[in-house]
C-alpha cells in the first residue's frame, strides 16, 4: 500500500537567529508555527514565522512588534509565555512557550466537554485575560483555536498580540458603509482566515473599529456559549451575513437550546454578548466573579433567586427563538382542543344548552384524566428513554434513578463514557417542555457495601446480565 509524502519544507533544519528548526506543527492564515530549539536556552520553543503580506507595512509592523514586546512580560500560568519576537532574512518570527494539548475547538468537536468543564476552561481563560488587560495588553483574537488544554487540564492562551497585525490604522471617523466596505474587502482578500475568525469578533472589532479589553470579553462569551452548546452564536453563510449578525440579531438563549443549563449562565453569555461594549462586563474582574458564582451553583446543585422580571423576560425570548419545528408539537396539540372546545360549545348551542353542559363536562373530565395519566407516568417513560440508551454501552453494568438523578455504575469509567452518558440525558432533556430536567453520576469505584445498597434499593432501572446466568 501505497504511504502518502508530505511536501518537503524548506524550514526544517534551518535556523533562524539561535532557533534550530525541527518539525512543523500546524499552518492557518497567521503563519506556519513549527518546533524549534532555542540554542542559547536549550530549551524547545514554538516558532511562529508570519507570511510576508502581513508585515510589509513598516508602521503595522512596528506596531506589533511594541504590542509582542508587551505582550512578553504578561506572566500568568493561562498565558502562553511570548519569549521573542525578531526578524531573519525568512521574515518575521515569533517564539512562543511551547504548549502541548488539545485546542478546545479540538475538545468541543470530540464531545469532550462538559459543563463544569467548559466553566474551568472559561475561568482560567477570564483570570489570564485579566492579567493581560491590567497590563494594557488586548488579545483581539480570542477563539478556541487560540486556546489550548494541556494533559493536567490547565489552559493555555496562545497568540497574544499577533492580532495587531491584522489590524488597519485606527481611523478617525467612518461612516457604516466604509466599515462594511472594509469588511468585505477583508474577507476577500483573507476569506478562509477571516471567516473562521469573524464568528468570535466583537462587532466594533469587525467593522474595523478601535477596540478595547471589552472585545475580549465578547470573544470570550462566544466561546462559552460553544463550549456549553456546541453551536455558534453567529454563524453566517458568508463574512457579511456573519457580521450583520454580529452587529444586529440577538443569540438563542443557551438555556433553549440546552434545557439543563441553569439561567445565570445564560446571564453570564447575555452580558459578555452585548453588541454595545459599555453594555458588557467593565472587566475580566467581574465575569471571573461570575463565573465561580455558576460554577458554585452547579456544583451544589442549589439555583440561585432569580427576580420573577428576569425570569418572565427569559422565558419570553427563549419562547421568541424557538424554531417552526418546535412549536409544531404543540401548536398541533392547542389546534384539535381549540377545535373540540368550539365543537363542544357550538354543538351545546344547538341542541339546547342544558343538554349540552353535561356532555362537555364528561369530556373535559376524560380529557383531564388522559393528561393527568399521562403527566403521571411522564418521568418513567423519558427514563426508560435514556436506559435504553445507556445500555449500548457494554462498559455499563447498573443504572438507578433517585427523583430525576441518574447513578451510572460502569466497569471502567473512561472519558467517552461520561461524555456519552451525559450527551445522551441532555438528549432528552432537549425533548422536555416543561418540568425539572434529568441530571446523571457515572461512577466506578463504588464500595462494595454501597453497591449492595444501591442494587437492593428502589429506583433500579437497569443491571446487566453476567455471564452464567448471574446477576
Amino acid at each position: 500500500m501505497a504511504t502518502a509524502v508530505l511536501p518537503f519544507d524548506p524550514m526544517i533544519g534551518q535556523t533562524l537567529k539561535h532557533y534550530e528548526v525541527e518539525e512543523q506543527l500546524g499552518k492557518g492564515g497567521m503563519g506556519v508555527v513549527y518546533r524549534a530549539r532555542d540554542t542559547r536556552l536549550g530549551r524547545s520553543v514554538a516558532l511562529k514565522v508570519l507570511p510576508p503580506e502581513f508585515t510589509q507595512d513598516e508602521g503595522r509592523k512596528s506596531r506589533f512588534f511594541q504590542e509582542a514586546r508587551a505582550a512578553s512580560a504578561v506572566n500568568h500560568p493561562a498565558i502562553a509565555q511570548v519569549y521573542d519576537v525578531d526578524e531573519a532574512p525568512e521574515g518575521l518570527f515569533i517564539a512562543m512557550e511551547l504548549v502541548e494539548g488539545k485546542t478546545v475547538k479540538a475538545l468541543i468537536q470530540a464531545r469532550e466537554l462538559d459543563l463544569l468543564g467548559s466553566l474551568e476552561i472559561a475561568m482560567q481563560v477570564a483570570s489570564g485575560l485579566q492579567k493581560a488587560h491590567e497590563a494594557g495588553i488586548v488579545h483581539r483574537d480570542i477563539k478556541p483555536e487560540n486556546i489550548v488544554v494541556t494533559s493536567d487540564g490547565h489552559a493555555k492562551i496562545l497568540d497574544f498580540g499577533l492580532a495587531k497585525l491584522l489590524e488597519p490604522p485606527e481611523p478617525t471617523s467612518a461612516p457604516t458603509g466604509e466599515e462594511l466596505s472594509h469588511m468585505e474587502t477583508l474577507a476577500k482578500t483573507q476569506a478562509g482566515f477571516v471567516l473562521g475568525t469573524l464568528r468570535y469578533m466583537s462587532p466594533e472589532q469587525a467593522r474595523g473599529q478601535p477596540v478595547d479589553h471589552r472585545s475580549d470579553i465578547f470573544s470570550l462569551g462566544v466561546v462559552l456559549y460553544e463550549m456549553v452548546t456546541g453551536q455558534l452564536p453567529f454563524d453566517g453563510a458568508t463574512p457579511l451575513d456573519t457580521l450583520h449578525a454580529l452587529a444586529f440579531e440577538e443569540t438563542r438563549p443557551v438555556t433553549a437550546i440546552r434545557p439543563n443549563l441553569p439561567p445565570s449562565l445564560q446571564r453570564v453569555v447575555t452580558r459578555c454578548l452585548r453588541k454595545r461594549a459599555p453594555d458588557r462586563y467593565p472587566d475580566a474582574r467581574e465575569l471571573l466573579g461570575d463565573l465561580k458564582a455558576v460554577q458554585k451553583e452547579v456544583e451544589s446543585g442549589v439555583s440561585t433567586k432569580v427576580p420573577l422580571a428576569v425570569r418572565l423576560q427569559e422565558q419570553w425570548q427563549a419562547l421568541r427563538q424557538r424554531t417552526p419545528g418546535e412549536w409544531l408539537l404543540p401548536g398541533t396539540i392547542a389546534l384539535i382542543l381549540l377545535a373540540l372546545v368550539l365543537g363542544m360549545v357550538f354543538g351545546s348551542q344547538a341542541e339546547g344548552q342544558g343538554d349540552g353542559i353535561p356532555g362537555t363536562l364528561i369530556f373535559f373530565g376524560i380529557v383531564g384524566l388522559f393528561v393527568w395519566r399521562r403527566h403521571r407516568n411522564r418521568t418513567i417513560r423519558l427514563a426508560r428513554r435514556v436506559v435504553s440508551k445507556m445500555t449500548r454501552m457494554e462498559e455499563i453494568r447498573l443504572i438507578a434513578l433517585d427523583g430525576m438523578r441518574f447513578t451510572v455504575l460502569a466497569d471502567r469509567a473512561r472519558a467517552r463514557t461520561y461524555v456519552r452518558a451525559n450527551a445522551i440525558v441532555d438528549s432528552v432533556n432537549g425533548k422536555m417542555f416543561f418540568g425539572d430536567p434529568f441530571s446523571v453520576v457515572v461512577r466506578d469505584d463504588l464500595p462494595p457495601e454501597e453497591e449492595q445498597a444501591l442494587l437492593t434499593g428502589p429506583g433500579i432501572l437497569y443491571v446487566r446480565e453476567e455471564e452464567g446466568g448471574k446477576s
